[in-house]
């Protein structure tokens, strides 16, 4: 049998086509355009998510047996808010993850209503991206379309809505909403009632690797699959890709290094750091991770390529990179404002110690370092609740990247492994699918079974020291900037 998984990103859905044994059939990406109407704000439409994932998937098993399908899952970009009326028509564009209108709205959570009884209600406070501020927005500056609102989604459910008909999210996506009681896997009745909302108005909960449904006549018909072809759950983008590098069980480490970047570390239990610094949340094995989440990391590389150097010749860049723990020059990856561990949407990229001999490869290095450092960051507040790594899965389009894993190890100290596919977030629904469909017995087996370690790349002792020195270096640069970073 056949599982699909859709990983649907910021810039594009990619659709991944595997069999039973996690072996890789096909992959097609589909792009669709990003909306920025204001600045900070950033927004989609949803029926760009589902037009082009349906014209993926017909591209997708093209070559294929479609009866051979038999389930469809999911890993998507987290805390976006999309709002369906009655007819369950979208009401307005999605607002999306990186979106930062909401300053006021997390403002008035965590100092009004209280960073304490957040935590106590979700194991969480307010950021920018999640979604229950979104909803105070929506309420505060279109009363007309809160009014409308019948059902609150996340961007992945509604796709698996278009082809179930269920209204549905799995715990690990709604663990980003700050609308769940993350420990007791329930939605929050205070939160709902300080966001003015009613529990019928949201999805039903599932594990991510439940079945939701199946496709819906008139969608199975269209694609050619079967009728019997199952739905399931999925996950938030970090969790599902979790899954894909076999990150699950207790005590693994997943570092992304993707669009945003986040440091995901498992857990059999539920914790929270004293200050939130890193979210807690659910994880797709049915337990629960913590996740330090920045806002800009391999975005910051394809930035100052494409925007600033105008090339798209990546490696070239990368070629007179050869004095690793030496460079003069910082770079802060905060180029769409921050969430972990600052939690400061008003944050700015900069670039710091440039003297009129730094070189265009001595900034490009800095943009790698940078982002490690940032990383780093959640890693220590993971360190100061006695949580011990020492070796780390890593995916995303930054880790193809073998100069930048490298600098990944020597900043962070310990291994880092890469795994033999990786398709991170497509790669983790197909496999939830297929633990969906009984063919493992659990996301934990189905990754022991699927997921194989390709290679490492470990520290140098000499390197991890003189990073060490920078580290602590970089670490004052925020504190110091942080009123001028206001007032820019």
């Amino acid at each position: 049998m056949l599982y699909i998984g859709i990983d649907l990103g910021t810039s594009a859905v990619k659709l991944l086509l595997m069999d039973e044994k996690g072996d890789v059939k096909k992959i097609v990406n589909r792009e669709y355009p990003l909306s920025f109407p204001k600045p900070g704000w950033s927004e989609q439409n949803p029926e760009d998510w589902w037009t082009q994932s349906v014209e993926g998937l017909k591209e997708l098993t093209a070559d294929y047996d479609k009866k051979d399908i038999a389930g469809i899952s999911f890993g998507g970009q987290m805390h976006g808010l999309v709002i369906l009326d009655e007819a369950d028509q979208v009401i307005r564009p999605a607002i999306l993850w990186n979106d930062g209108r909401t300053v006021e709205e997390v403002a008035y959570l965590n100092n009004e209503i209280g960073m304490k009884k957040l935590s106590a209600y979700t194991g969480n406070i307010a950021f920018a991206g999640f979604t229950a501020p979104k909803i105070l927005w929506v309420e505060k500056n279109e009363p007309e379309n809160f009014k409308r609102i019948c059902k609150i989604m996340l961007p992945k459910d509604y796709l698996a809505y278009r082809l179930s008909g269920v209204h549905c999210t799995d715990y690990s996506d709604a663990s980003g909403m700050l609308l769940l009681d993350v420990e007791h896997k329930c939605w929050s009745k205070e939160m709902l009632d300080i966001c003015h909302v009613k529990e019928e108005q949201m999805p039903k909960l599932y594990e991510s690797y439940e079945v939701v449904g199946q496709l819906k006549d008139d969608v199975a018909a269209m694609l050619g699959f079967p009728k019997e072809c199952i739905v399931v759950a999925g996950a938030g983008d970090n969790a599902a890709a979790a899954v894909g590098t076999g990150t699950v069980g207790t005590g693994s480490c997943n570092i992304s290094l993707g669009t945003s970047g986040t440091v995901f570390i498992t857990n059999d239990v539920f914790g929270v750091d004293s200050n939130n610094a890193l979210h807690s949340f659910v994880h797709a094995d049915g337990k629960y991770h913590l996740m330090g989440c920045m806002l800009c990391a391999a975005s910051c590389n394809k930035w100052w390529m494409e925007d600033i150097l105008g090339t798209k010749d990546f490696a070239a860049e990368q070629e007179n990179i050869q004095k690793l723990g030496e460079n003069h020059v910082y770079f802060l990856p905060y180029l769409m404002g921050e969430r972990s561990p600052h939690n400061d949407p008003k944050a700015k990229g900069s670039f710091v110690g440039m003297t009129l001999d730094t070189k265009r490869e001595e900034m490009t290095q800095a943009v790698f370092e940078g982002v490690a450092f940032a990383l780093r960051d959640s890693l220590e507040v993971a360190k100061q609740l006695g949580i011990k790594i020492d070796e780390t899965n890593i995916c995303g389009g930054g880790a193809k990247s073998d100069l930048w894993k490298q600098i990944m190890a020597n900043v962070l100290g310990i291994k880092i492994n890469t795994v033999e596919v990786e398709e991170g977030p497509a790669y983790g629904g197909a496999i939830l699918a297929a633990v969906g469909n009984g063919v493992y017995e659990s996301v934990v087996e189905a990754a022991k079974v699927i997921v194989k370690q390709k290679d490492s790349v470990m520290p140098d002792e000499k390197m991890t020291a003189l990073y060490e020195e920078r580290y602590q270096t970089f670490k004052k640069l925020y504190p110091a900037l942080k009123l001028v970073m206001q007032e820019i």
